[in-house]
């Protein structure tokens, strides 16, 4: 990692101490912290009243324990988590992530990362997080629905539309939401359509959101290509996870005349050089829910299929990398190869995917690096949207959201872009990114008062 700030060094000392074990955790308040140096050299009233700290201290952490019973009869048991970080600009906003991996600390980076990507939006929503350790693969719809409605049994308590809005992130799609919503509207008496985001269209949902997060990154970078006076248009393009951002995230480059020729899942990747058919793909996860081999079978002749461990989605040479998986899937030394191939831009799709060695290989050979706080806002923006619908009892179009949502995703490039220039640092979008979300947050705490 970089150094930091002498002024801040201590404030992340006493993070890591009190947080042992959180490695994730450590590591994006080093990224916050390390991008901080400038602002409290030019506005030093930030290292008044302990803002930073606090803004490094969750508000609330909840920890509960979740029995469910599978389709044997056997009571299971999994750890559940929300992670309510910071309430400074609105309720608390974040998704729900059922994965084996989950902890508190994973479930603390993200609600951190949350807290700013959120700022950068505009809209008027605070950062948190949530999930379970619970693994939804293999499991019967009636397991999954057992499960969610065990954990909302607890969580329902701590949640409302002004309080705390949970949506989907990984693990958690339609399916999961809708009962996690159904169990939490039996046990309130209320239909209160607010509470949770990324709801299918036939109760409240928006239109444009299972796309947001995919569309919003290929909009940011989209930009970002711009000023340097090109576009995706002819571009060969690598995009790994194949979940709904990796899906739509292919889904707009190619509408943007990029060729994504190659994505992944936890089994390895295809490389299919013809351009990724986007119809069989969407087949393959969405409908048949089967790993990416499928694709490869399916598809003939020039798509290939390598297994994890016997080669990395980063060898395939490409002009645009999108990290669409999960944290730290992109190595240092994946970067030195992408690099090596000719890659000219990555846009982060997923949570931190991009490793601190890998961003700074990006950074020293001067690609154009979009972090994930601002180039995958564009989920959590449109869940503002849809929470705007459903608290004006409105519904837009597709259009009328998709517009939006451009808008949103250009704003928050063009902000992250001219606070990098304000600072010192032209191009750097990961230091604008972090200046301008600390700076909406921290005023708007500095306002309130001690709390």
């Amino acid at each position: 990692m970089n150094s930091i700030d002498e002024k801040l060094q201590p404030i992340l000392t006493e993070v890591v101490r009190r947080n042992a074990g959180e490695p994730e955790f450590h590591q994006a308040v080093h990224e916050v912290l390390e991008s901080l140096g400038r602002v409290v050299a030019k506005h030093p009233h930030y290292l008044d009243l302990a803002l930073i700290e606090r803004i490094c201290e969750p508000e609330r952490q909840i920890i509960f324990r979740i029995p469910w019973v599978d389709d044997q009869g056997r009571v299971q048991i999994n750890r559940g988590f929300r992670v309510q970080f910071n309430s400074a600009l609105g309720p608390y906003k974040g998704g729900m992530r059922f994965h084996p991996s989950v902890n508190v600390g994973i479930i603390k980076f993200l609600g951190f990362e949350q807290t700013f990507k959120n700022a950068l939006t505009g809209m008027p929503i605070g950062g948190g997080k949530g999930g379970s350790d619970f693994d939804p693969k293999g499991k019967s719809d009636g397991e999954i629905m057992r499960f969610c409605q065990s954990l909302m049994t607890e969580l329902h308590r701590h949640l409302g539309d002004q309080t705390d809005v949970p949506a989907g992130d990984i693990g958690v799609g339609g399916r999961e939401i809708g009962y996690m919503f159904g169990q939490y509207k039996r046990l309130n008496n209320r239909f209160e359509a607010g509470v949770f985001t990324g709801k299918a269209l036939a109760y409240g949902g928006s239109r444009a959101r299972t796309e947001a997060t995919g569309y919003g990154n290929t909009y940011f970078v989209q930009a970002m290509l711009g000023t340097k006076g090109t576009s995706f248009d002819g571009k060969t393009v690598v995009v790994s996870g194949s979940g709904n951002v990796a899906i739509y995230t292919i889904e707009k480059v190619q509408s943007f005349g990029g060729k994504v020729i190659a994505c992944s899942d936890s089994s390895g990747y295809v490389l299919d050089e013809a351009g990724i058919d986007l119809d069989l793909l969407k087949e393959v996860k969405n409908v048949r829910r089967e790993r990416i081999a499928e694709y490869a079978r399916r598809r003939g002749a020039g798509a290939h299929f390598i297994p994890v461990g016997q080669g990395s989605i980063w060898d395939v040479p490409c002009q645009v990398a999108m990290p669409s998986a999960t944290q730290n899937e992109l190595s240092g030394k994946d970067a030195a190869q992408l690099v090596k191939s000719g890659v000219i831009a990555v846009g982060e799709g997923a949570n931190m995917p991009s490793t601190p060695e890998a961003v700074k290989v990006f950074q020293d050979a001067g690609i154009l690096f979009a972090p994930g706080k601002a180039a995958n806002a564009g989920g959590v923006a449109t869940s503002a949207l849809e929470m705007q619908q459903n608290a004006s009892r409105d519904s837009w179009t597709f259009e009328q959201t998709e517009k939006r949502l451009a808008t949103i995703m250009r704003n928050i490039h063009d902000t992250c872009h001219a606070t990098a220039e304000e600072y010192g640092a032209p191009g750097n979008y990961v230091l604008g990114a972090n200046i301008a979300g600390f700076v909406r947050v921290a005023e708007a705490m500095r306002m309130l008062g001690v709390i």
